[in-house]
């Protein structure tokens, strides 16, 4: 679903924002779509019919929230109280989700998928809050490519060496912090990482925690270091 979800998100939002062929995003969208569809089922995580479900289900999804995606959007960013809906709505969901009945995979995963997006809609409300997210206007659109230079080149490459480094330094902080932490409130035992992680208690708020903060940081947090330091 979310090789399908991202990709096409990507298109619709990107395209009329930046002069691009169409014909060259929609190929890219299917190459990106194929590549992640083919793998699940080379390695062995999925069926063909669990992918086709998959694939249907995120275009269902995609048909039913694009109209409705300026409204969410301008509430996220606008609304005073949007960062303490998000989380709420979004643990919610991670709590509904660890309902089953046995420890599976996928409930982490889902929970690590909410803590992310939750994160990354409070990093950008922060950011509007403050002033460092500029909605063009009409006329200004579509923005034009920026040519690639040498220079250029090697101030993404820097950028993103930095910027991962970060990343993996605040997920491995969140990571040493939370599972420890649910286990000593919750009276789990931790001396095993992997079957602590079974239980709910530890694995809900060690996903949702990490992960959003995750998500903040590559919204806001990042950003706004490389912005401090002229980078």
């Amino acid at each position: 679903m979310s090789g399908t979800a991202i990709p096409l998100s990507v298109l619709l939002l990107s395209y009329g924002r930046w002069q691009f062929p169409f014909t060259l995003g929609l190929f890219l969208t299917i190459v990106w779509c194929s590549l992640v569809c083919a793998s699940r089922i080379y390695m062995g995580m999925h069926s063909v019919l669990d992918v086709i479900a998959g694939f249907l289900y995120a275009i269902l999804i995609m048909v039913v929230f694009h109209p409705a995606l300026e409204l969410i959007d301008n509430f996220n960013l606008t609304y005073k109280y949007a960062p303490i809906i998000i989380i709420g709505l979004h643990l919610a969901m991670g709590i509904f989700s660890f309902t089953l009945d046995t420890w599976s995979t996928s409930r982490g995963d889902t929970a690590q998928i909410l803590g992310s997006g939750a994160g990354i809609a409070c990093g950008s409300h922060v950011n509007y809050m403050l002033g460092l997210m500029i909605d063009p206007s009409p006329d200004q659109l579509p923005f034009n490519p920026v040519p690639i230079t040498l220079t250029l080149f090697a101030k993404v490459i820097l950028k993103f060496i930095i910027g991962v480094i970060l990343l993996l330094l605040i997920r491995g902080i969140m990571k040493k912090a939370t599972i420890p932490l649910a286990c000593k409130i919750f009276n789990i035992p931790c001396d095993d990482i992997r079957r602590a992680r079974q239980h709910m208690e530890v694995e809900l708020p060690y996903r949702y925690i990490t992960y959003g903060m995750v998500g903040f940081s590559v919204v806001f947090l990042v950003p706004f270091f490389f912005t401090l330091i002229g980078l």
